[in-house]
């Protein structure tokens, strides 16, 4: 929608706030080798999760989470996350509890693997950063685990890309208002906003296409001052891999967003100009 509605939905933001507990929770209740105090931890990341969500939600007007009233913007992202926590889970599960759900992701994994395996590839500089003493079998999993995150990304941001060049983004009926969909984007500051909103949209493509070779290297460089980044512990692989491969998706589609956005606001001045004109000619 392109506005908030005048009362807020409670029931609506009690349900994703009940969804960003679950996703929180999943690797912790998938994974059999989780420790307590791992699990008690992601409970509470789970609450905040949620308080943060419903806080949004509940509220008639903007706070931090962009694009709330076009969707399905922010469900599609979501719906990535909890699709990588959930096939990570299961990648870690089956190493301990082998089962069907568990074969099959391997085995995906092990094509998306295959498929991103060449020189200077992410998922190999994300190999690559992790100490190079540690099991053999455990750099493969995470090398698959990787690959098949960032294929889901890939494949995500392609049908995001799609669905604005068929103008099947953003839905809703109305114009499309700046202030409620980009809270954190102020249109009246600076100069003309269609050209902000189109450098600011180059930068956020431009760090998610290089942050899958850069975080490597951040993680390399952290090892010096704290302790190195091993990715052996399940909760440590899942949400790792997982951040490492989300954060520059979503920037990516937060850029190609904001350059749709960009061309709306364009052809809306078009639109008004033409019509003026003709207003003047007719006069």
């Amino acid at each position: 929608m392109s506005k908030p509605r005048p009362n807020a939905n409670i029931s609506g933001a009690m349900l994703r706030a009940m969804l960003a507990a679950v996703l929180v929770m999943l690797p912790a209740l998938l994974v059999p080798q989780t420790a307590t105090e791992s699990a008690q931890l992601m409970v509470l990341l789970a609450l905040f999760a949620a308080g943060i969500v419903f806080s949004e939600y509940s509220s008639e007007y903007p706070g931090i989470i962009e694009f709330r009233f076009a969707a399905p913007f922010n469900r599609s992202r979501f719906m990535l996350a909890g699709l990588m926590v959930v096939s990570l889970s299961l990648l870690m599960r089956a190493e301990t509890v082998p089962g069907w759900p568990g074969a099959r992701v391997e085995a995906l994994a092990a094509s998306c693997g295959q498929f991103l395996d060449f020189a200077f590839s992410p998922v190999r500089l994300l190999v690559a950063a992790l100490p190079g003493d540690l099991p053999q079998m455990h750099l493969q999993l995470v090398h698959d685990g990787a690959a098949l995150a960032l294929s889901l990304g890939i494949a995500t941001v392609l049908g995001f890309a799609l669905a604005i060049r068929l103008k099947l983004w953003p839905l809703g009926s109305g114009p499309f208002n700046v202030w409620i969909n980009l809270p954190t984007f102020d249109p009246t500051a600076g100069n003309d906003v269609v050209s902000r909103l189109i450098r600011t949209a180059r930068i956020n493509i431009a760090l998610g296409l290089a942050l899958p070779f850069l975080l490597p290297g951040v993680f390399m460089a952290s090892s010096l001052l704290v302790q190195p980044l091993t990715l052996e512990s399940p909760l440590g692989f899942v949400w790792g891999i997982v951040l490492w491969a989300i954060i520059p998706v979503s920037l990516l589609m937060r850029g190609i967003a904001m350059l749709r956005v960009a061309r709306m606001i364009r052809a809306n001045r078009r639109q008004f100009a033409d019509s003026e004109g003709n207003a003047l000619a007719t006069a």
